[in-house]
C-alpha cells in the first residue's frame, strides 16, 4: 500500500507534472481555506442571502465572506443568483460540482471528529517535551 503514493507521483512526472499546477494542490489550497467548509455547509441546506450566511458565521468578516463566496463562485463551487429587486438581492447556492464535493468532505469532517482526541493529545504531548 505504501506504494500507491510512489507510484502515482510517477505516473504524473511522467506526464510532465508540474507541481505548481498540480490538480490536488490547486483545489486544496482553496477548499481547505478556514472558511469554506463553514460556508459549503451553511449552503448544504439550500440558498442563502448574504447576511444570512453572515449571521450563521459570527466570527467571519463582510470582507472574508465576500472573498471567500467570489473565490468558490470562481472555482465553481457555488452559484451567485443576482435577483432583479429594488434594491438587488443575491442569493448564493451550491453547484452540482459543489453538492458533490460534500461527500469527501463530510469524509474529512468525520476522520476529525473521530480523531481530534488523538490531535489533541499529541499536541499536550509535544506541549510538555
Amino acid at each position: 500500500m505504501r506504494d500507491v503514493p510512489d507510484e502515482r507521483l510517477k505516473k504524473w512526472l511522467d506526464q510532465g507534472f508540474d507541481p505548481r499546477r498540480c490538480p490536488v494542490r490547486m483545489v486544496l489550497d482553496h477548499v481547505a481555506a478556514k472558511w469554506t467548509t463553514l460556508i459549503l455547509f451553511q449552503l448544504q441546506g439550500g440558498p442563502q442571502r448574504f447576511n444570512a450566511l453572515l449571521r450563521a458565521l459570527p466570527d467571519i468578516s463582510k470582507r472574508m465572506l465576500t472573498q471567500s463566496l467570489r473565490d468558490l463562485e470562481r472555482d465553481g463551487f457555488v452559484n451567485r443568483d443576482v435577483f432583479d429587486t429594488k434594491p438587488p438581492s443575491v442569493a448564493y447556492s451550491l453547484t452540482p460540482l459543489g453538492q458533490d464535493f460534500l461527500e469527501p468532505l463530510e469524509g474529512l469532517v468525520h476522520w476529525a471528529e473521530k480523531r481530534m482526541p488523538d490531535v489533541m493529545a499529541a499536541r499536550a504531548a509535544f506541549e510538555t517535551a
